[in-house]
This record gives C-alpha cells, structure tokens and sequence, in this order.
C-alpha cells in the first residue's frame, strides 16, 4: 500500500477519484472539487490549499480523502475560532492546519472514499499515522475531519480521534403525498401560519419556476451568480465565496445535481424578471439547500424560495430527506427537526489535544440537550412528533 498526498485534484483522473465515491452524493464527486479548484474558490490565496490524500494498491487506487490546507477558519462550519486564539494565547501557531472537508459545505455525507471491504481497523490506523506524520513535517498544528458520516465518524473516535457534536436542522419525508398532506401533520396554529406565509408571497406576485438538467442555461448561472454576490455584498460587504466561473462550471459538469427554483414577479408590463433564487443539489435521496440571493426583499420570500419551495420539490420527487444547511432555528417551525451531526479532530501539541477532547466531551452534552429541547418545539401534532 502507497499513500501520498496531491496538490491538484486534477493530478488524478475523474473516472479513477469516482469510482471510489461510496454514493452519488454530489460533494466529494471529481466535478464539484474540480470547480471550487479551476475558478480559485480553493487556492494558496482563498486560504484553501488543495492537499488530497490518496491511498494505492500498485496501480489501483482504492480510497483518498479530499483534503486542504487552510490558513484560517473561514467557511467551515465547525468553529474552533477559540482554539485557534488559545494556541496564540500560548505563543503557539494554530495555522496552517489540515482539513478532511467540503469547502463551504455543511452537508454531511461520505469523507473517506473508498469500499467498505477496504475500511477495516487496520487500514484507518495505517491512514492516521501517515497524517500524524504528515502534520509533524508540514508544521500542521492539527488535523480535522468534518461532517464526516456518522460510521466514519464512530470509527475516528475508537481510534481516540476525539468527535465532536453539532446540531441542524433537516426535512424527513415521510411518504408525504402533497405539501397540504404534511400541513396535515401539524397543530393548527402552525399550519395556518405557514399557509399564510406562503399566500403572502404569491399575493405579492410571486411566481416560481423549477429548472434543473438540459433546462439550465448559462444564462441561469449567470443570473443565479448575480444574485448570490449581490446578497452577500449587503451582508457582509464581499461578493462570496464563489464566483460566476463556479456556477458555471458547474451548470455544465453537474447540471443533473443542480435545481435552480426562480422566484419571478411580472411587471405592469408584462415583463418576468427573476427577483430571487435558490440553488439546491441533489443526489437520488436528498436534496441539499446550499446558495441563495435576491435583488429585492419581500416578507416571507426567502422562505418560499429556500425551504417550502424544496419541500414541493422534494415531495414531488420522492427524495426521502432535505438538508436545509447549517443554523437556522428558524426551521423548527417550518417542520425542520434537529439532526445531530459530527466532527473528528486530531491535535498535535499534546497539552492542547487533552483540553480540546475535554471541551468536546462537555460541550457534547450541551448540544444533545438543545436537541432535545429543539424538539419539544417542532410544529407536528403530538402523535407525530418523534
């Protein structure tokens, strides 16, 4: 067995990288690290240094981790900002460390691809020592794996990675015929509720359209990009993460993971202009809330066009669960339970690691509390609540 590091995803052809992907979750395929890689959302400069892990059998590849090298703790979603201030606190370096990750993609799914007649304990153990290994030549102050599954998580921490817990906010379908078939499950006061948010929007002159597949056009992700830079230039003054040659990109190489749903108001005039959208992923069981923007706000449009809007697509197309993103407690009650989630963390000052596995361990019980409590505040009826 090989294990060796790259610094390119294209250093490794697309078929070879797929055919290790467990699922057909649509983060950790060749095209959607591709395209983070080719248009410079992930680079030496965004502070996302492309470093994937690749393991060989002679000439066959039989599993790699994607894998970066970060300067900072931007675009994450597993904040360890007070770690990082400790570590300088104590006249030490936090960064660079390394990150087994999708770049500002909270969604949890497959982290370690590879077979899994080729996961066995000894495999993982023969894969952290090289990181370990790797950390100490390359001055890594530690190692993360984040929104790793919960089987891959578990077997991190019997290897005394320490696992650390997080809490959101997701959609179950459970076999719902129509979105009038899930506001059946509510108490009334939540079901009213939210049909009169939504008859707000289309009293307003909302209209939606769905696109995914041949539909899209360039000029969707050309428009789509616009809106998404515009709302993050209203809140927090830069134009995002991405950029327009990403979504484009990836219009091209994912155009079957991607549904684009266009809130549209037509003018006096007769004129459709698009004043909001929502870019969602999909892969055959879920679909993944990730991108939004809008030129104009309107009372309840973002939550048309991000969360009920997905829940019609996501009944309509049978998909069993939709992942909202990260936060949000807004979504309990839209009818979004709490979802525990996970990260695994290996830090190699040794004083540090005992009081990050301590603080992990405390903190864990607090998020299975506001969990528990999440739940006492879902919208269902009282027989459906789980």
């Amino acid at each position: 067995m090989h294990i060796c590091f790259i610094d390119s995803i294209h250093q490794i052809a697309a078929a070879h990288w797929n055919q290790l992907c467990p699922t057909d979750y649509p983060f950790v395929r060749h095209e959607f690290i591709a395209a983070l890689e080719d248009h410079h959302c992930t680079s030496a400069t965004t502070g996302w240094t492309p470093h994937h892990l690749l393991v060989w059998a002679g000439e066959q590849l039989v599993a790699a981790l994607p894998g970066f090298i970060k300067t900072h703790s931007y675009g994450e979603y597993v904040f360890d900002w007070s770690w990082a201030d400790a570590y300088r606190r104590h006249g030490f370096q936090y960064y660079p460390k390394w990150i087994n990750a999708i770049p500002f993609t909270p969604c949890v799914g497959p982290r370690l691809l590879a077979s899994p007649a080729t996961l066995t304990a000894e495999f993982i153990a023969k894969l952290l020592q090289v990181l370990a290994s790797e950390c100490t030549a390359k001055n890594f102050s530690s190692w993360h794996c984040l929104f790793p599954d919960a089987d891959m998580s578990t077997q991190l921490r019997r290897h005394n990675i320490p696992q650390r817990l997080g809490c959101q906010f997701h959609w179950f379908n459970r076999d719902y015929k129509s979105f009038d078939d899930f506001l059946a499950q509510m108490t009334s006061r939540k079901r009213k509720n939210i049909t009169k948010e939504r008859r707000q929007v289309l009293a307003q002159g909302f209209a939606f359209e769905v696109k995914t597949g041949h539909e899209l056009t360039p000029q969707d992700c050309e428009a789509f990009y616009s809106l998404y830079r515009n709302t993050y230039l209203k809140r927090s003054g830069h134009q995002g993460y991405l950029n327009a040659g990403f979504f484009q990109q990836l219009g091209t190489t994912m155009s079957n993971n991607l549904v684009l749903i266009n809130a549209i108001k037509t003018t006096e005039s007769g004129a459709k202009n698009v004043i909001a959208a929502s870019l969602f992923l999909r892969d055959n069981t879920t679909l993944y809330g990730r991108y939004w923007g809008c030129f104009e706000e309107y009372q309840f449009l973002h939550f048309e066009t991000c969360y009920y809007q997905g829940i019609d697509y996501a009944i309509a197309h049978q998909l069993t669960r939709f992942d909202g993103g990260a936060q949000g407690e807004h979504k309990i009650a839209r009818g979004f339970e709490p979802v525990i989630t996970y990260s695994n963390h290996w830090i190699t000052e040794p004083g540090f690691r005992t009081a990050i596995e301590q603080f992990v361990t405390e903190e864990a019980e607090a998020i299975r509390t506001y969990a528990e409590d999440a739940k006492a505040h879902l919208p269902f009826k009282q027989e459906d609540a789980e």
